[in-house]
This record gives structure tokens, sequence and C-alpha cells, in this order.
């Protein structure tokens, strides 16, 4: 007999009346995702019967819950979620995608449209990070504090010091 592994902790993101919205709107942008469940309000409230009170989904295998909570509590960059990229071209789309309705930020970081933080890194930031040469890491974070979306050329460039072209 197999057994399924469930993820231990799964992020529970309390919304106001756009919970269904929200895992549409995420589930539509990230492969191998989709949404799991919606519980309903009933009578008993508090929500109006039928809305939704609850949606289990999942984006590319991560599970998550979003709560119609209502409007006590909102999201802060206290909390965001770090997507790492293989490539310029996902963090172009990624990045549309999110901003569509939302805003950039600075240093890969933006809010989508229901106000939830991200970071969309590429995966290769790490290796730029972590190289042990001081000299090449302090040009990468000062490329990266520069940008707004991640332009992984920029990054490299730094990291070899090349400097940017003029013009």
């Amino acid at each position: 007999m197999q057994t399924i592994q469930t993820q231990k902790i799964t992020p529970f993101l309390w919304y106001d009346g756009q919970a269904e919205e929200a895992a549409k709107f995420y589930t539509s942008i990230f492969k191998n995702s989709k949404i799991e469940n919606v519980t309903r309000y009933g009578d008993a409230g508090p929500g109006a019967p039928g809305t939704a009170m609850t949606v289990s989904f999942s984006l590319d295998g991560m599970e998550f819950i979003a709560l119609n909570g209502g409007p006590e509590y909102t999201f802060t960059e206290a909390i965001s979620f770090s997507v790492s990229c293989e490539t310029q071209a996902e963090v172009d789309e990624l990045w549309a995608k999110l901003t569509d309705g939302g805003e950039e930020v600075q240093c890969g970081w933006l809010k989508d449209k229901f106000g939830m933080s991200w970071q969309i890194v590429p995966s290769i930031m790490g290796e730029l990070l972590s190289d042990g040469d001081e000299e090449k890491t302090q040009r990468v974070m000062r490329a990266m504090f520069d940008m707004v979306k991640l332009d992984i050329e920029g990054l490299r460039r730094a990291y070899d010091g090349v400097a940017e072209p003029v013009g």
C-alpha cells in the first residue's frame, strides 16, 4: 500500500472576500497548479451563504489554503513568496502576470493585485552571491539594489565586473 506524502506546513492566506478569485489567479499563472477544494459558507455564516469560505489549491505542487476572513487583516511585506526562475523568460513572464493589477517594488520584489508580496529571483542569484569573492558578490548586490525586476545578464555583468553599456 502506497502512502501519500502530505505537506506538513501549509501557508494559510487571509483575504477579504477574494480567496476564490486569488486562487484562480495564482493557479492560472503557475504550472502544475490547481484548485483542490472550495468550502462555502452556509446559513451559519459569518460570510454570505454560498460564498467561498476556504479554497485549497496547489501552486507547482505546493499546497495553500485561502480564507475569506474579512477586512481585519491584510498582507504586508513581512511575508512574501520567493519564486526561483531558471531563465530570464521565466522571470519576465511571472513578473508580467503577477504585476498585472499590482505593483513593481524593487530588487525583484512585487505586490500582486491582492497585496501579496512576491520575490521573482533567478536561480543563478544564489550562485553569484555565494561565490566567496566578496568584491564580486558586492558588485552583484549593488546591481540588484539598482534593479526593479531582476535581469540575469545585468547580474552576470556585475559579477564579471563589466560596466553597463552607455546609452
